[in-house]
């Protein structure tokens, strides 16, 4: 797959996301199903999109047990989403689970990416309500190494540690980054942030792009926007 923008459709219910997605005429950009619209659909909501012929990135965060995991996987593959994630806090043996569940008999899966730290949390939150005492970018690097080490495809990371994460995990250990925002918009509850294009120079493969798209006026042109501004550094 190639490096792409993708729209985080975090709506309620089936009927918004499809008026949504409808706007786009020319277009069928990859999309972002979160917990929300995940829980309010459930799995239909997946293969109703793919079947309109979006790629899907399916961020439902799994954490839990390594057998709970690989077996939830193994269903989650079975949807056909282009990627799926779990969160890196899990451990190593988690992951590894994750990954042999989501692998199909003929050996073919969605990509397996992991959370390293939610771009809602900083310093200050790390140490007040995790104990974690290591500097932010510390723990990010951390994880992705881990999420290397059990075999995943890259870590959804701010765009502020995506150049470092290659550094550590190489050119093909793909970022697939939130926290992205127009220059001239709102950051929303997002603490590390960035625009399309300084993603995209610092190391972004992927940038996930919400209410700068779909609260827009004009959707389409704001996704447009998006696309050129990141897509012009490559």
């Amino acid at each position: 797959m190639g490096k792409d923008v993708i729209i985080a459709c975090d709506f309620p219910g089936k009927e918004q996301t499809l008026s949504f997605l409808d706007l786009f005429k020319e277009e069928k950009p990859f999309v972002k199903i979160g917990m929300e619209l995940f829980y309010a659909e459930g799995p239909e909501i997946v293969r109703e999109i793919k079947k309109r012929g979006h790629q899907i990135f399916l961020d439902l965060k799994l954490h839990d047990i390594p057998n709970t995991v690989k077996r939830a996987m193994a269903v989650l593959s079975s949807l056909d989403a282009d990627i799926v994630n779990l969160h890196a806090g899990g451990t190593i043996p988690m992951m590894e689970a994750a990954l042999e569940g989501l692998t199909r008999p003929d050996g073919t899966r969605p990509l397996l990416i992991a959370v390293t730290m939610l771009t809602s949390t900083d310093r200050e939150t790390m140490e007040r309500d995790l104990l974690i005492k290591a500097p932010i970018e510390e723990t990010v690097m951390h994880y992705a190494m881990n999420a290397k080490k059990a075999g995943l495809d890259g870590v959804v990371c701010s765009p502020l540690e995506a150049g470092k994460v290659h550094e550590i995990c190489g050119k093909d250990f793909l970022t697939v980054t939130p926290g992205v925002r127009f220059a001239d918009g709102d950051k929303g509850d997002q603490k590390r942030v960035m625009t399309p294009a300084q993603a995209k120079l610092i190391g972004s493969d992927y940038i996930v792009v919400g209410r700068p798209i779909t609260a827009a006026e004009n959707p389409v042109e704001a996704y447009k926007r998006c696309v050129r501004e990141f897509k012009d550094q490559s």
